[in-house]
């Protein structure tokens, strides 16, 4: 968090189901497009034809799937993710918001799936090339509060990922605080208990934007 804010041109947001991330990538974009930046919002699995596609496949509820086999699905997302939207947009200057990526895959896969954080490793800087956000930020909340506010936005049925236990997703919790903390200075942890605006605003502290 001691980087000029200049430096954030890669930026991830991301927290366990109901943390309200989308919102927040949405009002970070905005915000950053007030100041003068070109931004490109983009998202996790998905984010090109070849994501969307592998999106429909990872959160079909008819499906029963590994963690290794859904670890490999993300990579693949990844990749294309960055190869076509996220390096040529970085390239050409813009300011990259992303709603989920590597840390996602660490937190459900690598902790929550017990893949093992060490082998997600590996797959990950296979698939980045080592390129990691400038900021990533994870919105804690208590997965319980999350689910709750799902259903009280009347958001569509829970696909395959939501439909996981109570205790698989607490320790996706787990998985992104611990994350967050390997990242050090890259990474930083908002609570996303509290009203949108606020959270906007510790958001905007973190990057320097205030």
């Amino acid at each position: 968090m001691q980087q000029n804010p200049s430096a954030y041109r890669f930026i991830v947001i991301d927290g366990v189901e109901g943390c309200g991330k989308s919102t927040q990538v949405e009002l970070l974009a905005r915000h950053l497009r007030a100041r003068g930046q070109k931004v490109v919002v983009t998202h996790e699995p998905g984010g090109t034809a070849t994501g969307e596609a592998v999106r429909a496949i990872l959160l079909d509820s008819d499906l029963n799937m590994s963690a290794l086999t859904e670890a490999f699905l993300f990579c693949a997302s990844r990749a294309q993710h960055l190869q076509e939207v996220i390096l040529p947009a970085l390239a050409a200057g813009q300011v990259v918001v992303c709603d989920r990526f590597s840390s996602a895959t660490a937190a459900y896969q690598g902790y929550a799936g017990e893949l093992g954080l060490d082998l997600f490793e590996d797959l990950d800087g296979i698939t980045t090339g080592g390129r990691k956000p400038d900021m990533t930020i994870i919105l804690d909340l208590d997965p319980l509060v999350g689910r709750q506010r799902q259903q009280a936005s009347g958001s569509t049925g829970p696909d395959r990922m939501e439909r996981k236990t109570e205790e698989y997703h607490q320790r996706v919790r787990e998985g992104f605080l611990d994350y967050a903390r390997r990242l050090g200075e890259r990474a930083a942890v908002v609570n996303a208990d509290r009203s949108v605006e606020e959270v906007h605003q510790a958001i905007l502290q973190v990057l320097g934007l205030d």
